[in-house]
C-alpha cells in the first residue's frame, strides 16, 4: 500500500473513531476519553503540589486562601449549573507561592491553582481573578485536556504510518510537524475562543462584572513588556482578546445585574478531596 493510501485510511479512521460535541457546538476529535484525561491530570496534580508543598511554595495565608476559594467557589457553582456531572468533579484550587509565574490553571476533573505573580503583578481585583479562573474552570468544562492528548496522538499515528510506508524516520518527523501545524494550532484558536465565551458568562453568572474581562486584558498587556507573561505563551495577542470580550459585555450585563445570592462551591485545598460538595448560598 502506498504511503498516500495509508495516510488516507488513518485519517478515515480517525474521523470514525470518535468525535464529541462540547457545549459550545463544537465538534471534537476524542481519542482520549475525559476520564482517562481525568485520571492522568490527577495523577500529574497530586504529584505537583506534593512537591511544591514539600519546597513550602503553597501559599497557606487564610486571607488570600479565603479570597481564592471564594472566587472560584462561586464560579464552580456555575460551571456545574452548564454540566450537571461535573458536581462529581474533585473541585480544588491551591495558590502557589510564585512572584514571578503570571499564570493559572485548571486541569480536567476540575483541580485549579493560581500563581501569586498573576495576583501581585496584575494588582488583580476580584472581578479580574474571576475572569482568569473563569477562562481556566472553561477549559475542563469543554474537555479541551482530552481534545489535546486526542490531536496528540492523531498526530503520532499519522506520524507513524507515512513512516512506515515510505521506511523514512525523517518523514516520520516532517508528517508529526505537519500535523501539528495543521490541526493543534488552529484548535488552540478555537480553544481560546470558546474559553473566553463561556468564561466570561461563567463569571458575570457568579457576579463578576464583564468588564473585567476588558481590564484583565489591558493589564496582561501591560505586564508583557518586552516579553509576554507565562500566561500570554499559549494565547492570542492582548489587543484581539480584548476586542472579542469587549463585544461580549453587553451580552453578559444582563447575567451580572442580576439581583439575589449567588450560589457557591464549598472549595477544598486538598489535592484528593473528595468530591460532591453541595453549593451554598452566600
Amino acid at each position: 500500500m502506498t504511503s498516500g493510501r495509508i495516510c488516507l485510511v488513518v485519517a478515515a479512521l480517525l474521523a470514525l473513531a470518535a468525535c464529541a460535541t462540547n457545549i459550545a457546538g463544537r465538534k471534537q476529535l476524542m481519542l482520549v476519553s475525559e476520564q482517562s484525561a481525568i485520571a492522568q491530570s490527577k495523577q500529574a496534580y497530586v504529584q505537583t503540589m506534593s512537591k511544591l508543598d514539600s519546597e513550602g511554595k503553597l501559599v497557606t495565608d487564610p486571607k488570600l486562601v479565603n479570597r481564592i476559594n471564594t472566587i472560584t467557589g462561586r464560579l464552580v457553582a456555575q460551571a456545574i449549573k452548564y454540566r450537571p456531572e461535573t458536581a462529581q468533579w474533585e473541585w480544588s484550587v491551591r495558590v502557589i507561592d510564585d512572584p514571578k509565574t503570571v499564570n493559572a490553571w485548571c486541569m480536567a476533573g476540575g483541580r485549579m491553582a493560581i500563581y501569586t505573580g498573576l495576583i501581585q503583578k496584575l494588582d488583580a481585583t476580584d472581578d479580574e481573578l474571576a475572569q482568569v479562573m473563569g477562562h481556566e474552570i472553561s477549559h475542563a468544562l469543554l474537555n479541551h485536556t482530552a481534545e489535546r492528548m486526542s490531536m496528540a496522538m492523531a498526530a503520532q499515528l499519522g506520524a507513524i504510518a507515512t513512516g512506515v510506508a515510505t521506511e523514512s524516520s525523517a518523514n516520520m518527523v516532517g508528517a508529526a510537524a505537519l500535523a501539528q501545524l495543521g490541526l493543534l494550532l488552529p484548535n488552540s484558536r478555537a480553544s481560546e475562543a470558546e474559553a473566553d465565551r463561556v468564561g466570561i458568562e461563567i463569571a458575570a453568572k457568579a457576579g463578576y462584572d464583564p468588564h473585567a474581562a476588558v481590564t484583565l486584558w489591558q493589564k496582561m498587556a501591560k505586564a508583557g513588556g518586552k516579553g509576554p507573561p507565562q500566561f500570554l505563551s499559549t494565547h492570542p495577542s492582548p489587543a484581539n482578546r480584548q476586542q472579542a470580550l469587549a463585544a461580549l459585555v453587553p451580552q453578559m450585563m444582563p447575567y451580572y445585574e442580576q439581583k439575589g445570592p449567588r450560589p457557591i462551591y464549598a472549595m477544598s485545598a486538598a489535592p484528593g478531596a473528595a468530591a460532591g460538595q453541595k453549593a451554598t448560598l452566600k
